[in-house]
């Protein structure tokens, strides 16, 4: 039987030549399809579906926005500066015309907070340096690793052992990271260390806050309102020390003239309220394994969509081979914590939320 042109495409000699792209798109059209057949099937209300989707489309879109402006503009700790004060004055601007409605700033749930901060900071802070040497599809690869971090720091803690099913997808997932990598002809050291710290760092602050209950009791504006207030003083300290200011300021003077830097720098200042007001509504309108779902779909999109754009990724068969393995351990790994879920198994860990900024 003769083999089909996907195939063909595959069947490369020491992984070396290049996998048309157009195969790739080809396959990602089919199954957006399909898809999009089966939800019309399934007469999705329209309000779930809309909030669905903005969530969806909002998370992708933050990932490349931040890739976009830092190809342009290197300096990734002003640039998160930046983004914080941003969202400190546009939910203080909100809560003064009543848009939402939070708690005055209180100095004992900052005291509360602040560890927490600094680590959820420094998530985002190695995040955003990751993708000036890491392309799209690696860095949602890496990503994913977090739940792995997560049931390794577990054992030593003394949290509970996983289900086989959670282990198991866990696992996949960090091999199909490894055999992308050993397939990433655009190998960057300083964005593979950047993106790996990040991993370390979300999973630091997904275990304290689950130890700690810091956040219990706050909604997510007030967390984010105290997590950009904390962030400020500290990110100021290290731009200072670390030389960055005021040359990145310049730098970023000398850019205004510039139509498309403005638009995407303004768009990257203001994504982390869009997102976070989206993931709060697809919740509240769908479910949190809706969400959950969304996010896991969004990581498929988000590797499939970056082999294109921005300047899109030299691809080769054993790196799409592994992000195909990893995104599929990623989607075990979420039916594998819904069945847990539904099944009332003792809780192991914090489901692990993915942020890619």
């Amino acid at each position: 039987m003769a083999s089909s042109p996907l195939v063909k495409q595959f069947q490369l000699v020491g992984c070396v030549r290049p996998i048309e792209r157009k195969a790739i798109l080809h396959v990602f059209v089919l199954l957006f399809m399909e898809g999009l057949d089966s939800a019309i099937r399934m007469e999705i209300n329209p309000k779930e579906l809309m909030a669905a989707t903005s969530y969806g489309l909002a998370s992708m879109a933050m990932v490349f926005i931040n890739k976009a402006v830092l190809m342009q503009y290197s300096h990734s700790m002003t640039l998160l500066t930046l983004q914080q004060l941003m969202t400190t004055l546009l939910i203080r601007l909100a809560n003064v015309m009543g848009y939402t409605k939070s708690q005055d700033f209180n100095l004992g749930t900052a005291k509360k907070l602040l560890v927490v901060s600094l680590f959820y900071n420094a998530n985002v802070a190695f995040a955003l340096a990751s993708l000036k040497g890491v392309n799209i599809p690696m860095y949602i690869a890496i990503k994913r690793l977090t739940p792995l971090a997560v049931l390794v720091a577990g054992l030593f803690t003394g949290k509970r052992k996983p289900s086989t099913q959670v282990t198991l997808s866990v696992l996949l997932t960090a091999a199909g990271c490894l055999v992308a990598a050993l397939g990433d002809f655009s190998f960057d050291l300083f964005g593979y260390t950047m993106a790996f710290t990040s991993v370390f760092f979300q999973c630091m602050y997904l275990l304290l806050v689950e130890k700690s209950g810091a956040e219990d009791g706050l909604s997510s504006i007030e967390i984010m309102f105290y997590n950009s207030i904390l962030s400020l003083t500290f990110l100021m300290f290290l731009i200072i020390s670390t030389g960055e200011f005021p040359g990145s300021i310049s730098v970023l003077y000398s850019k205004i003239g510039s139509c498309y830097f403005m638009v995407i720098l303004i768009l990257s200042l203001v994504m982390g309220i869009v997102l976070n007001y989206t993931m709060f509504l697809c919740t509240i309108v769908n479910s949190a394994l809706t969400t959950t779902i969304v996010g896991v779909l969004k990581g498929v999109g988000t590797t499939v969509l970056g082999f294109f754009v921005l300047g899109g990724v030299q691809v080769r068969a054993l790196n799409v081979t592994g992000l195909v393995i990893n995104t599929s351990g990623g989607i075990w790994y979420s039916i594998a914590k819904y069945r847990q879920k539904n099944s009332k198994l003792p809780k192991v860990s914090s489901d692990v939320v993915q942020h890619n900024k």
